[in-house]
């Protein structure tokens, strides 16, 4: 037994050492190497990988089984698994998806008695997909209704697409604002709702992704209506000298009148232009009446009058009348607005009027007649529309002469059979002048006189 042990080992020594015997690991190759590639395509298309498998010289591994797998959500699945032909190669087709991540292969040779294992990967390039985005709804809306604004997202050969967008929106003449960003769904719409109280304009910009590129929609417009019946004037009516801007849309529904007392930041503003040192009445004795009106425009807008504590009811009830039967306004600020006037030795009523502003209290002269305090001064007289209807003062027509002579079924009055002279009546506020002083209203008590605390020293120029 142990001479043939011994036998036995020398045999082997003497093959070994003349290269007769190879051990089993050492019979195989060195190296082994895969490769995998695809050409770039767009996503939900084919495209094809290219599998090869090369020993250490370059030659290709014929009959080999390589193992594919994907790269989804993070985690590898099986794609599917080839064998490589005489020349070491192998192809396998697979559908691109929209997300980048998921476009990542991997082959696995597991090796065999000659060659070694082998793993390759490959990042399959998206090709983007030309895009189109559209931004539609309707082109109008009523002044305080809400329309949609809809945005549709698709490819150019109209494949829809999740993703997201901003939306942007410019307000008349004014800037593109982004004021949401949206995500369309797998159907490539979103929608928003929008109340815009001014002509506007839409736009949507879609962000760029892996597979498709972004885009930017063409402009659509929705225009402002207004909920009322726009004033209609003779082609010949002179327009305002002075110019106001819009006052503030409405608030709440109908007229909505509110009285409160004088703020103190509304007082300080009043101080030293339509209320100062001498004046016959004081802050405790007035209140701020705000109100709905309908504008020239067929708007619905928010004024404000300051007025004696005893009138102000009675004015807002009045202006509230007048809203319900849409007989407009062409503004409603406080004189305060137009600063000190010296002629009027108070608010600039004179720059008042040439605004067509209605207003009510205003500690002042007569318009005309310097030194003569005019009933506004105590907050029981209210003007109305003022360049239409005009007031003929010791020194002239003001604020224009072409209204004079003339009316209008809706702004301008002559007679008191017209709607607004009617109106102002129920409520207590006396056309006292007439066609001397067609804008003007006094407020009077119970008995039908004028409500002041004492007689004014004038009585036929008293605006």
């Amino acid at each position: 037994m142990h001479l043939g042990h011994r036998l036995s080992i020398g045999l082997l020594a003497v093959l070994v050492g003349v290269g007769l015997f190879v051990p089993a690991h050492a019979a195989r190759a060195a190296t082994a190497a895969l490769s995998l590639a695809a050409d770039p395509a767009y996503a939900d298309t084919e495209t094809t990988l290219r599998i090869d498998l090369v020993d250490g010289g370059g030659a290709g591994v014929a009959g080999a089984t390589v193992d594919l797998e994907r790269r989804t959500a993070g985690a590898w699945a099986p794609v599917g698994t080839v064998t490589t032909d005489e020349a070491g190669h192998a192809t396998q087709v697979v559908t691109l998806s929209r997300a980048a991540d998921d476009n990542v292969f991997r082959g696995t040779y597991a090796g065999d008695e000659t060659h070694d294992p082998a793993t390759a990967q490959v990042s399959v390039t998206l090709k983007r997909r030309a895009s189109r985005v559209v931004v539609s709804g309707p082109g109008q809306v009523v002044d305080g209704t809400s329309v949609p604004v809809r945005v549709r997202w698709t490819t150019a050969d109209g494949r829809p697409v999740a993703g997201k967008v901003e939306l942007s929106r410019a307000l008349g003449d004014g800037p593109w604002r982004t004021i949401r960003t949206l995500r369309t769904g797998d159907d490539g719409r979103a929608e928003v709702r929008t109340d815009p109280r001014q002509d506007s304009r839409w736009r949507a910009t879609a962000v760029q992704q892996a597979w498709v590129e972004g885009g930017r929609s063409a402009v659509h417009r929705i225009d402002n209506l207004p909920p009322g019946k726009p004033v209609r004037l003779p082609k010949a009516a002179p327009s305002p000298r002075k110019k106001l801007p819009r006052q503030g849309h409405a608030v709440g529904a109908g007229p909505n009148v509110v009285v409160t007392a004088v703020p103190d930041g509304i007082w300080a503003q009043m101080t030293g232009r339509t209320w100062h040192s001498g004046c016959p009445v004081g802050r405790d004795g007035l209140r701020l009446v705000r109100v709905n009106y309908w504008d020239y425009q067929g708007y619905r807008r928010r004024g404000e009058i300051v007025a004696a504590s005893s009138a102000a009811g009675p004015m807002g009830a009045a202006i509230a009348e007048m809203y319900q039967r849409k007989l407009p306004i062409r503004a409603m600020y406080r004189v305060d607005r137009f600063g000190w006037g010296k002629r009027s030795h108070g608010g600039d009523d004179y720059a008042s009027m040439a605004a067509g502003n209605t207003s009510a209290f205003n500690c002042r002269d007569v318009t005309g007649r310097p030194g003569v305090r005019s009933p506004h001064s105590y907050g029981r007289s209210l003007d109305i529309n003022t360049w239409e209807n005009p007031y003929r003062s010791a020194r002239g027509t003001v604020p224009n002469r072409w209204w004079q002579p003339r009316s209008h079924p809706r702004v301008a009055w002559r007679s008191r059979s017209h709607p607004v002279v009617q109106i102002m009546a129920r409520h207590g506020l006396r056309w006292t002048y007439g066609l001397g002083d067609t804008q003007h209203f006094d407020y009077v008590d119970g008995s039908g006189r004028a409500a002041y605390a004492r007689p004014i020293p004038c009585d036929r120029y008293c605006d």
